[in-house]
């Protein structure tokens, strides 16, 4: 068991606890002020965080991290099997190298958990995996595999179809061939349900495996990130979520501004980003900060994301410290990159705060990491502090 004393704590469950103390082992037993009941308990550790923050580790809620790696070209692009529009059945686990330089960059920063998946080359990409950012075999680090289900509409998949002189070539045709797939799924489901309620009644459906992918999604066990930029294609996610009663987040969401009380009046997740880059496409004509605090002051679940590599994942922090510079709460902020992000992801019930029984996820740090001058001093990934593991000195 170690401690964590003298701490500006901040556990995401109230703002900051002056002098306060985290105990954890793999998971965390009590973050909060400081007890006397620890006072004289013997600790395999104690971290003296001499009145610096300590702060659950860091959530990327929209990434590619481990699938286009790190200096290696085309020997590591395996976020994209543009092959066939509509790949339900590919897996982030099958695709993510936890060696790529990326993971390091993440935990240098303090970012502990990423959400990472398929691109959005397809209509229908994959399944996204949460996983940690440490570790050196992927099976070692999930959270939640699946954790939701990749969909892409507007410029990208008919940019990347076009050029194969295969459908979809434009917006309607992604969206029929989307709703195909969730039409033949139901009518899968339908018989599958059946059968598992009276096998002897009901003939067991042949099995398929891009629509047993699709179960999960059926079954609201987990949502679907849909890439939309533009404001027609935000609405189109919203109308597909309403149509098949589907949980949808919204990802990216650049041109939420131009239709902010369509989103405050559906309240869905947005996993909005990235905003550091370039206006590089047509769909990012909008690209602003300002958005981070227009739609969260509409309250707004937003959580900020890299979508790395497109912003590199140690620059995740820098990304909130911009929100913030341009007017975003500095406390919704800090949850965006952290118990906002895992809300949005449904992994809030094992990272994103500092709570008992939560993973031991936790970073120290010189100041918040919404400000500039912000440094990762210590990183703890499941109670293992990182730096020994990975030296990164």
């Amino acid at each position: 068991m170690k401690l964590i004393k003298n701490a500006r704590l901040y556990t995401m469950t109230s703002e900051e606890i002056s002098g306060g103390m985290v105990v954890f082992d793999n998971k965390i037993i009590y973050a909060g002020a400081a007890l006397d009941a620890y006072a004289n308990m013997e600790f395999d550790e104690i971290i003296d965080a001499q009145n610096q923050i300590v702060m659950p580790g860091m959530v990327d809620a929209h990434t590619h991290l481990g699938m286009f790696e790190d200096a290696l070209g085309f020997e590591g692009d395996d976020g994209n099997e543009d092959s066939d529009p509509i790949t339900p059945q590919l897996r982030a686990i099958d695709g993510i190298n936890p060696f790529d330089r990326g993971f390091e960059d993440a935990r240098r920063a303090g970012v502990t958990a990423v959400v990472t998946g398929p691109g959005s080359a397809n209509p229908v990409g994959g399944q996204f995996a949460a996983v940690k950012t440490a570790g050196i075999c992927i099976d070692d680090m999930i959270i939640k595999s699946p954790c939701a289900m990749k969909m892409a509409l507007g410029e990208n998949p008919k940019v990347v179809y076009k050029e194969r002189d295969e459908a979809p070539f434009t917006r309607m045709g992604t969206m029929s061939l989307i709703r195909e797939l969730l039409f033949k799924a139901q009518n899968y489901k339908r018989e599958t349900d059946a059968y598992n309620a009276n096998s002897e009644e009901n003939e067991k459906p042949e099995f398929d495996i891009k629509l047993d992918a699709m179960l999960p999604v059926l079954n609201r066990e987990i949502p679907v990130k849909i890439h939309a930029h533009r404001a027609d294609d935000i609405c189109s996610a919203i109308r597909l979520g309403k149509e098949f009663d589907i949980d949808v987040t919204l990802e990216h969401c650049s041109d939420g501004d131009r239709i902010a009380p369509i989103l405050e009046r559906e309240a869905l997740p947005i996993n909005l980003g990235p905003t550091l880059g370039d206006r590089s496409k047509p769909e990012l004509k909008n690209l602003s900060f300002d958005t981070y605090r227009n739609l969260s002051d509409r309250g707004l679940k937003i959580a900020i994301i890299t979508d790395h590599p497109e912003i590199t994942e140690d620059n995740l922090p820098l990304c909130a410290a911009l929100a913030v510079k341009h007017g975003m709460n500095e406390y919704k902020a800090l949850e965006a990159i952290t118990i906002t992000a895992a809300q949005n992801c449904r992994i809030d019930d094992r990272v994103g705060s500092l709570e008992k029984g939560k993973d031991a996820d936790i970073v120290i740090m010189t100041d918040l990491p919404t400000r500039f001058d912000s440094k990762c001093v210590k990183v703890f990934i499941d109670g293992k502090e990182i730096q020994s593991l990975y030296k990164l000195h």
